[in-house]
């Protein structure tokens, strides 16, 4: 299957628009949770790693403290953003924290 192409300013731009909780930098976007405890912290990053390999698309994701969870999203082989990443974007936004 062919790697979908990165994204251009604007349509980023426009994709940002419905992606509200999430903060675009450079090459990635990202997003902040803070789940109620460990647990929840654990079990959303586990939710999140399921969607991903369903997609076969691998955000970064890291967990400070003992509950403070960050998203990055990114096409790693394109070096930027593409459609995949506000695929997951939207499913990882469906997830009930």
């Amino acid at each position: 299957m062919a790697r979908p192409r990165l994204l251009e300013k604007e349509e980023i731009t426009y994709l940002m628009g419905k992606h509200p909780l999430w903060e675009h930098h450079d090459t990635i976007i990202i997003r902040y949770f803070a789940p109620s405890n460990f647990v929840s912290a654990i079990g959303l990053i586990n939710a999140i790693a399921i969607l991903a390999e369903k997609m076969d698309h691998h955000p970064d994701i890291h967990l400070t403290g003992w509950n403070k969870v960050q998203i990055c999203l990114s096409t790693h082989d394109q070096g930027g953003l593409t459609e995949l990443d506000f695929r997951l974007a939207a499913e990882i936004d469906a997830i009930q924290v």
